[in-house]
């Protein structure tokens, strides 16, 4: 079972012409590219009087995110096999390590490889966390624009956000259930929604109630998130319905990714100082959601918000989204492309729900995804620890 779904996710095989255009490109463009990014991103930092770290790092992914998705997915191992190898490489780190994290201890002693295929043959669930043991969980989906697999600084914040928070909390535990999806192209628009709902029927199935579930994720990730919140609110007509027989315990979106448009205005005021770009996003949402005459045209003509919630009435999409969900995490970097779109969405539920508690954080000094970036660094950095201070909230009413 395992084996197939890792087969099913498997990396494309490129061709020689496209070999030789990735070392042309590594060769040629990138270095020209990459210095006037970081040029750019840290001429903006200086100016606007927030710390230079990691804007290095925006640069280069800046770099990253201009290759053909194709590209990308083909120097980039799969989802499940770069999770089987993070949980590897991890343990390995936790046991070199003199002075170990709460993160170090578990992983010395109890990370391990656990894929559970989904229905589809095509999407699995990727646990960090023992789910045998777990009284509290989290159901998360990774950004990179539908076209980008999961990355190591997902799964260390995963780990540390979620799992080895449970340390202080009373002896209680927490799983992680990962959703390895599929990426663009082929898969398209609701191809990912068919999949998170089938993963959260899973999930449900096994036992696991809503008031121990909290579902979140970033960037792309939040966009799922997003469709899954409409989907439960407005079943889909390709989805199978899900009624809630209780709230979940928490719903949380990291710079989440809820419009088409490119055209807010913070796009040009931070456009050449984030890691995103029209030049990324215009092919991810056309591989995503297709032409004029898409699925998501339709919908949006009708006012239906599934894949995009804030290009349609997003107060009125998400108005009863109180009724199944306990709390709500949405946080955005002052410095990043999309915060206008998310300063749309989060004050359109606020509105529409005034009984939900929402919590919602501008962070000046951040462009986009700081959290993932701070994982990807192995650090509880101010983002990290917000993220586990409201999820010990969520569960057990610690903040």
């Amino acid at each position: 079972m395992a084996r197939h779904a890792f087969e099913s996710a498997a990396d494309p095989t490129l061709s020689p012409r496209e070999k030789l255009s990735l070392v042309l490109r590594f060769l040629f463009l990138a270095p020209p590219q990459i210095l006037l990014n970081v040029t750019r991103c840290y001429t903006l930092a200086l100016l606007r009087g927030i710390p230079l770290r990691y804007f290095a790092r925006c640069a280069l992914n800046r770099f990253a995110l201009s290759l053909p998705s194709r590209l990308i997915q083909g120097l980039l191992p799969s989802t499940s096999t770069a999770y089987a190898r993070w949980i590897h490489v991890r343990t390995k780190q936790a046991r070199k390590r003199s002075t170990a994290s709460l993160a170090d201890q578990y992983a010395n002693t109890q990370l391990k490889c656990d894929i559970e295929p989904l229905s589809d043959g095509k999407s699995s669930l990727l646990w960090v966390g023992d789910r045998t043991q777990a009284t509290k969980f989290v159901y998360f989906f990774h950004g990179g624009g539908y076209t980008v697999p999961i990355s190591p600084g997902h799964l260390e914040w995963c780990l540390r956000a979620y799992v080895a928070a449970a340390a202080s909390a009373g002896g209680e535990s927490v799983a992680v259930a990962v959703l390895q999806y599929s990426l663009c192209p082929p898969a398209a628009y609701p191809t990912q929604l068919q999949q998170a709902a089938a993963g959260l029927a899973h999930l449900f199935e096994s036992g696991i109630r809503p008031r121990d579930l909290v579902v979140g994720g970033d960037s792309a990730g939040g966009n799922l998130t997003a469709q899954l919140l409409g989907y439960v609110l407005h079943p889909h007509p390709d989805v199978p319905k899900i009624t809630l027989r209780e709230p979940l315990a928490g719903v949380f979106a990291v710079s989440p990714w809820v419009s088409a448009r490119t055209d807010w205005p913070s796009f040009r005021t931070n456009g050449s100082i984030d890691m995103l770009s029209p030049s990324f996003l215009g092919p991810a949402i056309e591989k995503l959601l297709g032409g004029g005459a898409s699925n998501y045209e339709v919908e949006k003509r009708e006012g239906k918000g599934w894949a995009m919630p804030a290009d349609v009435d997003t107060e009125a999409w998400f108005e009863g989204l109180h009724g199944i969900v306990k709390s709500m995490y949405i946080t955005v970097g002052g410095q990043e492309v999309f915060l206008d779109q998310c300063v749309h969405f989060a004050e359109a539920i606020r509105r529409g729900n005034p009984g939900l508690d929402v919590r919602f954080e501008v962070v000046g000094h951040e462009a986009h995804d700081w959290i993932m970036l701070e994982g990807g660094d192995m650090e509880d950095g101010d983002a990290m620890r917000r993220m586990r201070a409201w999820v010990a909230g969520a569960f057990w009413g610690q903040d």
